[in-house]
């Protein structure tokens, strides 16, 4: 699946969230450092917006700005060769939220830190459907014995709206929607689990049959101790979740029946998305040891909705 990769940046500072631009150019967050950043292909770096806390995933919406889940903060560490470990709720914690960015000045405006059922603890992952609005996960945060349950949430660029669909999860992580836009994919983080949720309109899920139960199918569940975090979908619909502590990036067919690992010089793969004139460019976030990988994909990535608006500036912010 994977043939031939590069690295295009290094000594970014735990980069997730890769976003593929027209130009060639990946913007990316970097969330021990609260930045999001752009990265040019000739692996010159400039910073877009200083969101602070923990930025995390990222996607452009149909206005053309960035949207972000930011987490709120993390406690680091740092391993004997120099790699960054993120932890549980760090002291200076600053509170979960959903934040606009425009990519042109780099002002950062919060949208959304309530939910319906409470305040937003650890947003992650975000993907935008064809009618305009985002699908977004919420990890919790994890404290000394205590952890958040997580969400699935459905909101509107405008404020407007955000409703909580799919809860509990455990550590809901990546999310994408299927080629045809009728299903969403979740990626539950630590008992790597991938489920599938039938959709029936924009923010609309099918419900389950059992009472207490999310109605999602289990596309698939990964074992000897690997947990999964963000992921895309190619244009056949497989789900390629990025995999940790094995390292590499976890392809599920849309039936669940093929499941193939393609390992990544990183135990903690975090992120993949796809660009290029072809989308078989795939940008893979390797996170512990700071560098933006560029692999040339077999199949093509799925293009998403909106991503063609963003137009950054290229002058630090």
């Amino acid at each position: 699946m994977a043939e031939m990769m590069d690295i295009v940046c290094e000594g970014l500072r735990f980069p997730e969230g890769p976003v593929a631009l027209a130009d060639g150019s990946v913007l990316l967050v970097e969330v021990a450092a609260g930045l999001v950043s752009r990265v040019f292909p000739d692996g010159r770096k400039v910073v877009v917006a200083r969101p602070g806390g923990g930025p995390n995933g990222l996607a452009i919406g149909p206005d053309g700005a960035a949207y972000l889940c930011n987490n709120g903060g993390m406690m680091w560490h740092t391993t004997p060769e120099g790699g960054l470990m993120p932890g549980m709720q760090p002291a200076d914690y600053s509170g979960g939220r959903i934040e606009r960015i425009d990519l042109r000045t780099g002002q950062v405006r919060v949208l959304y830190t309530q939910g319906p059922n409470g305040p937003l603890r650890g947003p992650n992952d975000i993907v935008f459907d064809a009618a305009g609005g985002f699908w977004f996960t919420d990890m919790g945060k994890q404290r000394p014995n205590e952890m958040d349950p997580g969400a699935v949430y459905y909101a509107k660029i405008d404020g407007s709206e955000i409703r909580e669909l799919i809860s509990p999860m455990i550590t809901p992580n990546g999310i994408g929607l299927s080629p045809a836009g009728d299903k969403l994919y979740v990626a539950e983080s630590g008992p790597a689990r991938v489920w599938a949720f039938d959709l029936e309109g924009p923010g609309q899920v099918v419900p389950g049959s059992v009472a207490g139960r999310h109605g999602g199918t289990r596309l698939a569940r990964l074992t000897d101790g690997q947990m999964l975090d963000s992921l895309a979908v190619d244009a056949a619909g497989n789900v390629c979740v990025a995999t940790l502590h094995h390292g590499g990036i976890t392809v599920v067919a849309p039936d669940g029946r093929s499941v193939e690992h393609i390992a990544m010089p990183d135990s903690l793969t975090t992120n993949i998305c796809f660009g290029g004139a072809d989308m078989k460019t795939a940008y893979i976030t390797l996170s512990l040891t700071g560098r933006l990988a560029r692999v040339a994909w077999a199949q093509p990535g799925l293009k998403l909705h909106w991503s063609d608006k963003a137009v950054p500036s290229n002058v630090s912010a």
